[in-house]
């Protein structure tokens, strides 16, 4: 794999600086916010776990429900395979999350070989499990593989704040996003970062857990 990784702070600001220098108005972001969250956590089961547990949910939410999920020690797939539906449905998970966690639970999936993986197969192999889609996927190509240029279009907070920073007339589609985020590539892990931390600073409130 021939990929560019974010291993800390540095990579954050070199990255910065490249957008900046395609487009200004990143300066903004950068005035605005206190620092760029590196976001980097561990990677494996808890964490593709945890990612769907965020999916379609507030922060505040999903945070809620992963504090019961780790007080209940089901955090771990094998627990989780085991766990019945109604284990996991006093643990806040809806019918569908269950469903997609007995899944993923199940699916085998050999961690440490996807980080050595170019980022599209490691796309192809988690949307292959029911209830991954592309923002997951996406989630976890970023902040547990530390992957910088990768970027998830539909994430609403995305869009919002591009629509705010770029002074659009409408929130951009994910296809428009898409579009537009080719221009931040190869950095366009640190642009949705810095969306994101854009978003919490106009918004007051955080896009992404």
């Amino acid at each position: 794999m021939d990929e560019r990784v974010i291993l800390g702070p540095d990579c954050l600001r070199e990255g910065a600086n490249w957008l900046v220098g395609q487009d200004a108005r990143f300066l903004q972001v950068i005035e605005a916010i206190d620092e760029i969250p590196l976001r980097l956590r561990g990677d494996g089961f808890e964490a593709l776990f945890s990612a769907i547990i965020g999916q379609q949910v507030s922060t505040a939410s999903a945070a809620a429900i992963w504090t019961r999920i780790e007080g209940a020690e089901m955090t771990a797939a094998d627990r989780v395979a085991a766990a019945s539906d109604a284990d996991l449905a006093a643990l806040g998970l809806s019918r569908p999350k269950i469903k997609y966690a007995h899944a993923l639970a199940r699916a085998g999936i050999d961690y440490p070989a996807l980080r050595g993986m170019p980022t599209d197969e490691v796309m192809k192999i988690l949307t292959a499990v029911s209830g991954i889609g592309e923002w997951t996927a996406e989630i976890y190509a970023l902040f547990s593989l530390g992957r910088a240029d990768v970027f998830p279009a539909g994430d609403l907070a995305l869009q919002e704040a591009a629509k705010v920073l770029f002074s659009l007339p409408a929130r951009p589609t994910s296809r428009e996003m898409r579009v537009m985020s080719d221009a931040w590539s190869p950095w366009r892990g640190v642009a949705a970062r810095l969306l994101w931390a854009y978003y919490r600073t106009i918004k007051k409130r955080e896009g992404i857990r």
